[in-house]
């Protein structure tokens, strides 16, 4: 399946350490009573999905193998758009979650897209970067024999010296541009970026062409939604959705965090946390495609 959506928006809850220590407060390994209990949250997360009923040739989920392989199973029967995660949850440096098993568990999960999520500064750890780039050329290579696209999440974390006021706005944006074509010089061929917010269309027009550089045209982008709140998550939308190239978003935390929260402290009802959940994705859906009716 080669998937090339002209808009794509995904719920993300993909997470594990999130909801392992943030959510539940619980240190791996886990019990089965305790791994039940998260898969239960996710299917709240999915339910809230389903509620949405945005289109399928639009809408999308990214989930865990863990805590998921059931929720994309059910997600395939309804002809919905599937991704799946392969790094291990929480490194600084990527690896694989199932090490060089990696293979057997994609085919398993059979998602449309393969997941990755890289932290990679070009001005880091110079061999840090290139472990990274090895390990992610060696997994590019194979999904493009495959012929199963990969979704790269960069995040690209400041450096000591760089955490200052202004990272986000004037430093960051040029890092992710630097990063995409150290990482497409290595090897690695992403059909979807997902990447941080940016705050300009100059920047984000930057982002576009590095990722379409080399007759890569047919490469997107997605936003990511970082746990920001609404206003920041709104603004790095709007943005996006009135630059080309960029084709939607994928908003987690932002979306599903607080109504699981409350649920999960018996403030609210299953039902309320879900149909909460239903109302904020279907926000930024609105959000996105009315920004985009003004390009």
């Amino acid at each position: 399946m080669k998937p090339n959506p002209s808009a794509l928006y995904i719920l993300p809850f993909d997470h594990r350490g999130s909801f392992e220590q943030g959510l539940f407060g619980l240190e791996p390994p886990l019990s089965a009573e305790q791994t039940a209990q998260i898969k239960a949250a996710k299917q709240v997360v999915y339910e809230g999905f389903l509620e949405a009923n945005e289109a399928l040739d639009k809408g999308g989920i990214l989930v865990d193998e863990q805590f998921g392989a059931e929720i994309l199973q059910d997600a395939q029967r309804r002809g919905i758009l599937t991704a799946c995660p392969v790094e291990k949850s929480g490194q600084d440096e990527f690896d694989f979650e199932y090490g060089d098993d990696y293979e057997a568990h994609i085919e398993a999960m059979n998602p449309a897209y393969v997941k990755v999520l890289v932290r990679y500064n070009p001005t880091g750890d110079g061999e840090s970067n290139a472990r990274q780039r090895e390990k992610l050329a060696r997994l590019s290579t194979y999904l493009q024999a495959a012929q199963r696209p990969l979704m790269f999440e960069l995040l690209v974390p400041a450096t000591d010296t760089e955490k200052t006021a202004d990272y986000d706005t004037q430093i960051r944006p040029e890092l992710m541009v630097r990063a995409i074509h150290e990482l497409q010089d290595a090897g690695i061929e992403p059909q979807l970026w997902k990447v941080e917010g940016v705050g300009s269309h100059q920047n984000a027009e930057a982002l576009v062409q590095a990722a379409r550089c080399g007759g890569r045209g047919n490469v997107d982008l997605i936003i990511l939604g970082r746990g920001a709140d609404d206003q920041q998550v709104k603004a790095w939308l709007e943005t996006a959705a009135t630059t080309p190239g960029f084709t939607g978003f994928a908003v987690g935390r932002t979306t599903f965090w607080d109504a699981l929260k409350a649920y999960l402290a018996k403030e609210i009802s299953r039902e309320a946390a879900v149909s909460q959940i239903a109302r904020n994705y279907s926000g930024w859906v609105q959000a996105f495609e009315s920004a985009r009716k003004k390009v």
